[in-house]
């Protein structure tokens, strides 16, 4: 087999990535269709595979593997479109979803309501039984009252269950049982138990991440269903892998039993493109990777070449929203993409986001009856973007209609066209350089010492003055810029996961309690290293995790353990000295000599694949530099600037760019801002700076 193929399904473009034998990645790019997401695949597939000068089917026909991320879930989550679900819990605790983790946006302001829960009260059902915090059965499961409420799901029109019951986790029967119930009287509904998803300490992020794996069933299998289908009806017999909210991939048909892990598997992918493409430049492995899409701005995060995490992901805001609950690839997003919206507020301010035209109607530009000021419309106006050429020539764009939206934002605040274009592209910027230091600054993180991979087709407008606020010297822009989260899946590797929870302090180690649970995670690495070796994977390893904190601390902080179990004291002091240097190098304090108390432990299993080879662009190539043409751009602080524009595919290995100049590339637009220059790497990849 010659090609393999990874896709991202973002909210406004669906980005395909062919990667060839010889590590040759090409991009195609085309509008999300998301009534039918199959077609906006095919079209995106159809521009890439003609840089191959073949037809889809020839390609799908030679490819040996389908890696495929998408914004489905987070999408269904973020709207509210999930299946109707019900929560049933234990007697007396209906409320987990509301109280959340009891925390507010606003503090002090008494006025303040809760907000809204995944799953309405109304649905919410209590059911008799008890199990204490040692797994020890206080009250019986009452197996009638069980049976009447799920049977009266039917009559509400119930798409899905979930299952949460109170330390469920230290004795699964009554969850087994009310499974077993639904099962039998609701035999097309399908229900998640929390015990064996999310098996942690925290009654509020299990119950959260059962309640939304559970509302995404419906939505996900079906959609699964149809796109393998849809695959395989166009001649496709490899294997379909699906990107995950860990930056792994799984087996289609092991995600469709739990979809929650699609939720936010595009963006997840994008660190390991970027940690792959700041390696092969040699340039470190601390990196800071940006991916400004067309809804959203993402940042994420990689600190000695080992991927930030988190459990603690919201959607629709933190606090306010709704909580993952699960271990994921710590991504930090803003509604700051290329079609984020510009509006006035009340108090006559400009304001970016966080609303996003979309694929449809899409920025005025589009031509598509879209009539509100967005990003992309800013970057027409100031002469960034050149609609005759937006994604390569293959889509024009109506300049008219950008400048006919940004002018009614101008009046409105008194100032010029271009003025009030460059302020929208740096309200937009001052989002996104929260969001970097966010995931920074805030966790002891210097973004000044990090090297800052940017993606996304939106990326190269601003990048740069972005960096230069942060003080990042250098950037790396790759040549397939325009769709990293999708490049990401060629670097990726089938990752599993296991979690359990066992309660156990330093000074006096549960060496029993670890023990058993360690043994209950290697069984399950085990037995998914066996399914995986039948199906020819050969190279494995393994990670293992511990969430913990100081005594009397509230939240937990994870980190890997340098030993695969915890056996003597010796593998505590190295437990304990492991959680200093973590702690300190994360907050910049730490506690010699307090007690640790570990909460919940986790063991990952790693299957290798084989990853294409960094290609290295043509060095013979020492063709004068020469713009194709100039142009009149916009920047601040310098007005109207005769701005010479380059054909990237055209620019030799180490050629030096000054601004103001802008590099064109079919997915991307590269903007170098005057003061700034750019070079091209040996892999054909932008490096860009300020003098």
């Amino acid at each position: 087999m010659k090609y393999r193929i990874s896709v991202d399904t973002g909210g406004t473009f669906t980005d395909v990535v062919i990667a060839d034998a010889k590590g040759q990645l090409v991009v195609g790019k085309s509008l999300t269709t998301t009534d039918q997401v199959f077609d906006g695949f095919s079209a995106a597939l159809s521009n890439a595979t003609s840089a191959f000068n073949v037809s889809n089917d020839d390609i799908l026909a030679e490819t040996a593997l389908i890696i495929y991320g998408t914004t489905i879930s987070t999408n269904a989550i973020v709207t509210s479109s999930a299946a109707k679900t019900a929560l049933l819990t234990t007697e007396g605790f209906p409320d987990t979803l509301i109280y959340r983790h009891g925390g507010k946006r606003e503090p002090l302001n008494l006025k303040m309501e809760f907000p809204q829960p995944y799953i309405p009260r109304r649905l919410t059902e209590e059911i008799r039984e008890r199990v204490n915090s040692e797994g020890g059965v206080e009250v019986p499961l009452n197996v009638e009252q069980a049976s009447n409420i799920i049977e009266s799901l039917a009559a509400k029109n119930i798409e899905a269950v979930a299952v949460s019951f109170l330390w469920s986790i230290m004795n699964p029967e009554h969850e087994l049982l009310v499974g077993g119930l639904i099962e039998k009287l609701l035999p097309s509904v399908p229900y998640t138990l929390s015990h064996q998803l999310n098996p942690i300490i925290r009654e509020f992020p299990r119950t959260s991440s059962t309640a939304i794996d559970a509302s995404l069933k419906p939505l996900m299998q079906k959609h699964l269903s149809e796109f393998e289908a849809d695959l395989r009806n166009a001649g496709y017999e490899g294997e379909i892998l699906v990107g995950t909210s860990s930056g792994g991939i799984k087996h289609i048909r092991d995600v469709v039993e739990k979809p929650i892990f699609t939720v936010k598997s595009g963006p997840a992918m994008a660190p390991l493109a970027g940690l792959a493409y700041a390696e092969a430049e040699s340039l470190g492995n601390d990196v800071i990777i940006v991916d400004t899409g067309g809804t959203t701005f993402d940042v994420s995060m990689i600190r000695a070449g080992e991927i930030k995490y988190t459990r603690d992901t919201w959607l629709n805001g933190e606090l306010i929203g709704h909580n993952l609950g699960i271990s994921s690839v710590d991504v930090r997003s803003v509604g700051a993409g290329g079609g984020s919206i510009a509006w006035i507020d009340s108090g006559g301010l400009l304001r970016v986001g966080p609303d996003s035209a979309g694929a449809v109607p899409g920025p005025a530009c589009y031509g598509q009856e879209g009539d509100r000021a967005t990003v992309t419309d800013a970057a027409v106006v100031l002469g960034y973007i050149d609609p005759n050429f937006f994604l390569g020539g293959r889509m024009s764009l109506d300049a008219g209609a950008a400048r006919k939206v940004i002018q009614e934002i101008a009046n409105q605040v008194n100032m010029d066209i271009e003025e009030t274009a460059a302020g929208i592209l740096e309200i937009a910027g001052e989002q996104m350089i929260k969001a970097i230091q966010e995931i920074t600054v805030q966790d002891g993180v210097n973004p000044a010492e990090s090297i800052l991979v940017a993606g996304g087709g939106a990326a190269g407008l601003n990048i740069l003055p972005i960096a230069q606020s942060l003080g990042c010297s250098r950037v790396l822009l790759p040549k397939t810029a325009g769709a990293l989260s999708a490049c990401g899946g060629h670097y990726s590797d089938i990752v599993s996961e296991y979690s359990a929870s066992r309660y156990s302090a330093s000074d006096d180690f549960d060496f029993e309690g670890v023990s058993t649970i360690f043994d209950e995670i290697t069984r399950k690495l085990d037995a998914e290293q066996k399914s995986l070796k039948e199906r020819g994977i050969t190279k494995f390893s393994r990670e293992f995790f511990v969430e913990a904190r100081y005594l009397n601390q509230q939240w937990e902080m994870e980190f890997k353990i340098p030993m695969s179990r915890v056996e003597n004291s010796e593998d505590v002091e190295k437990l304990i000295e492991e959680f200093h240097t973590v702690h300190f190098r994360r907050y910049a304090v730490k506690e010699e000599g307090g007690v640790i108390e570990c909460i919940n432990w986790k063991g990952r299993l790693i299957a290798e694949l084989a990853k294409p080879p960094h290609a290295q662009v043509d060095a013979t190539n020492t063709s004068e530099i020469l713009p194709g043409r100039t142009v009149s751009a916009y920047f601040s602080g310098h007005g109207k600037c005769e701005t010479s524009v380059y054909m990237g595919g055209q620019l030799p290995v180490n050629c030096y760019i000054a601004g103001p100049a802008i590099i064109e590339e079919p997915t991307t637009t590269v903007v170098v801002y005057p003061g700034a220059q750019a070079s091209v790497s040996s892999g054909g990849h932008y490096l860009l700076s300020f003098s």
